[in-house]
This record gives C-alpha cells, sequence and structure tokens, in this order.
C-alpha cells in the first residue's frame, strides 16, 4: 500500500469517526426534546408507566395543551414574556453597540481603555454572588421590585458586557474607517453615521446577540423568580411551577408547558440561525 492509499485510508477513517461522534451528539441532545413531544400527547397514567412509548395505551390525546394553557394563565405569562424579552433584548443591542462604537473609535482615550476593561473584568463575576444584595437593595431599600422595568434594566445589566465585547470586535475588524470619513464629507453627523453606515453592517452580530440574550431572558427561571412574585407579572418559567404538586405532578401538563415555551425560541432561532457563525467568528480574525 503506498503513502497516498494509507493516507487517503487514514482520512477516511478519521471522517467516519466523526460522523459517529456527531451523531452521538446529535442523538444526546435531541433526546430530551423527542421525549417532550412524544409525552405532550399522552394522558398522565401513561406519561407515569411508559415515558418511552411512542403512544401511550390509551391512546392519543390533544387535551394537555388546554388544560396547560388554562391552569398556568398562559396568554398573560406569554405577554409578560414577550414583553420582557422583546424590550431587554432591544435594550441590550441599543446600548451595548452603541458603547462599543465609542470604545473602538476613541482608544486613544484612557477612560474609554478603562471603561472596556472594567466591563470584560465583569464578565467573570457569578450571578450567584449578586443576587441576595440585588434584592436586598432594590427589594429592601428601593422598593422597586414587582415591576417588569425593574428585570428588563437587570437583565441589560448583566448582558451588555458580553454584548459590547462581540460588537467591539465586529466593529473594529469588518467596519473601515474610510466609510465614516466619507460619510462625515456627504454631511452626516455622528448619530446619522452610526445608525446609517455602521450598525446596518452589524447584521451578523446583532442576530447573535439577539438569539443568544433573547434565549437566556426567554428561558431564565432564578432572576424572575427573586424580582417578579406577584402572579399577574409571572413569566413562562415561573409559571411552569403551577404544575408540581407536593405529593403528584402531572408530566403531560408539565410537557405541554415546556413546548409551548420552546415554540417562539425555535422560531427565533430558524430565522437568525444563518447569522450566529458568522456573527460569532466577526471579530475573531482579523481581516
Amino acid at each position: 500500500m503506498t503513502e497516498n492509499e494509507k493516507a487517503a485510508r487514514q482520512k477516511k477513517i478519521a471522517h467516519v469517526i466523526m460522523w459517529i461522534v456527531l451523531l452521538v451528539l446529535f442523538i444526546c441532545f435531541i433526546a430530551p426534546f423527542f421525549l417532550v413531544v412524544i409525552n405532550v400527547f399522552k394522558t398522565k397514567a401513561d406519561t407515569t408507566s411508559n415515558p418511552l412509548a411512542l403512544i401511550g395505551a390509551h391512546g392519543f390525546t390533544m387535551k394537555n395543551f388546554p388544560d396547560a394553557m388554562k391552569k398556568m394563565n398562559f396568554w398573560t405569562v406569554f405577554g409578560n414574556s414577550a414583553i420582557i424579552t422583546v424590550s431587554s433584548t432591544i435594550l441590550t443591542i441599543a446600548v451595548s453597540s452603541m458603547a462599543a462604537f465609542v470604545i473602538v473609535r476613541n482608544q486613544r482615550w484612557k477612560f474609554c481603555t478603562f471603561i472596556f476593561s472594567l466591563m470584560i473584568a465583569s464578565m467573570v463575576i457569578p450571578f450567584q454572588v449578586l443576587m441576595v444584595p440585588l434584592v436586598s437593595v432594590y427589594g429592601g431599600t428601593l422598593g422597586v421590585l414587582n415591576h417588569r422595568l425593574t428585570l428588563i434594566l437587570m437583565h441589560v445589566g448583566f448582558s451588555v458586557s458580553m454584548a459590547m465585547f462581540m460588537f467591539h470586535g465586529a466593529i473594529r475588524t469588518n467596519i473601515p474607517l474610510e466609510l465614516e470619513e466619507a460619510a462625515t464629507i456627504d454631511g452626516c453627523s455622528r448619530w446619522q453615521t452610526y445608525w446609517k453606515i455602521v450598525f446596518p453592517l452589524l447584521k451578523p452580530t446583532v442576530a447573535t446577540v439577539a438569539i443568544i440574550n433573547a434565549m437566556a431572558y426567554w428561558n431564565d427561571y432564578l432572576l424572575p423568580s427573586l424580582v417578579l412574585t406577584k402572579k399577574e407579572l409571572y413569566t413562562i418559567p415561573i409559571a411552569t411551577q403551577a404544575f408540581y404538586g407536593t405529593y403528584s405532578t402531572d408530566i403531560g401538563l408539565v410537557m405541554a408547558a415546556l413546548l409551548l415555551a420552546m415554540l417562539p425560541i425555535l422560531i427565533l432561532y430558524v430565522f437568525l440561525q444563518r447569522y450566529i457563525v458568522q456573527g460569532v467568528t466577526a471579530g475573531a480574525v482579523k481581516g
């Protein structure tokens, strides 16, 4: 066997191994979602007795969906989650992108360098360190808990550092300064230059930041459970606790609620997923 044949054989074996590993990983990731889908159409008895069966002994049922929506007050909590997620995502994108633009174009200012370093350093602080003093100050001292705006601003505050880091790399690497100079010569103000020239070129990074943060806001349980204690302000993750009783839990209703909660964020991901890799790598390689 020649060297070329050996190299081709090794390459083929490596390719097969890679596909086997990817297939195993795919099965591991898709299995929980598959279990949710097959159990949402079963009765409580079938879900408890045989959760791995494709169809339960009592047949196919759609009763879990209306029961779950009624018990969790779905449209109210869905509206709360939508308002909080959309508002937090838009504010995060606007604030972080503008901050990154100012820092990139004013790197000679030591204050900008200091702020950027401070923001990057804040990314390593875990939320669990801050949650007790956060609730104590905002709840006990300021009394501003149980407001959607409070939760929105907290989400933005915890997310803006990572988003600004991504926008910083994208602007520094992919947005030529000559474009801004040409816009200035044509009579654009700094504000117009940013929104008409720079921001449209950040579409992949905007999509990446949007999907990452929207998923985090939509699925977050810990922070909303600390800030929102009134039932009329509950988000979907908090509302799902209504299905867990002291002595028993209707798994079918839980699965229905989880599937209803997953659908909006899955639809968003389908529309934006083609930008994800492009946005993540936008500031990774210097062009």
